[in-house]
């Protein structure tokens, strides 16, 4: 499929407006199986390393599970605020406050811990990552907004009870999920890419 410039910009689009929704959601709308099921098609096609295809994705839709779920995020979060010093974000009390009237919660988990050293745990990490980076896009694309977060790695072991994994299996991001209601999703205010990048050699400005 060749791209043109209709295609390249509505890509570009997306790319630059996949945004946390928090708030915007249709808490009665149901998010069909189907619909998950592809966009979590689309996710696997993202770059794993070792050659590995050590992801799994658990999708909740129980609600009693996700009002559960919705309580040990409320711990977590209550108790980072705490230690930070801050108020907390409107936007992340929103979250807590709905997290249980969610269509569904996505887990995005990995086989096997983390080993020790840099290089192994950047592996790990960088083997499911960019799988639930693209189904957060793919999601995106359908109207369907998400919050990525990964507090709740904080009560690993009471999240995997709850959700019956078995101990062999992490969970590491969390996507609740569902249809966007009025929401408007644009380009975040972010320092420009020659700000942050250099050529050749660290601190050597990459111009324009």
């Amino acid at each position: 499929m060749e791209f043109n410039d209709e295609i390249t910009s509505a890509f570009e689009h997306l790319l630059t407006s996949v945004r946390s929704v928090r708030r915007r959601i249709d808490f009665k709308r149901e998010v069909e199986d189907s619909v998950l099921l592809n966009c979590i098609n689309i996710a696997v096609q993202a770059p794993t390393g070792r050659g590995e295809e050590g992801w799994y994705f658990l999708v909740v839709k129980e609600r009693q599970r996700i009002k559960a779920i919705s309580e040990v995020y409320r711990e977590v979060l209550l108790e980072f605020v705490e230690k930070a010093g801050a108020p907390m974000k409107s936007s992340h009390r929103a979250l807590m406050d709905r997290l249980g009237e969610f269509p569904a919660l996505i887990f995005a988990c990995k086989e096997g811990a983390p080993e020790q050293g840099f290089a192994s745990q950047a592996a790990y990490f960088g083997s499911i990552l960019p799988a639930a980076w693209s189904l957060m896009i793919a999601l995106r694309a359908k109207n369907i907004g998400a919050t990525w977060t990964t507090l709740l790695t904080a009560r690993h072991q009471r999240v995997s009870e709850i959700l019956g994994m078995p101990s062999s299996v992490r969970q590491l991001v969390m996507l609740p999920v569902g249809y966007t209601q009025e929401a408007v999703l644009k380009k975040a205010d972010r320092k420009d890419a020659s700000e942050v990048t250099f050529l050749n050699e660290w601190g050597n400005p990459f111009t324009r």
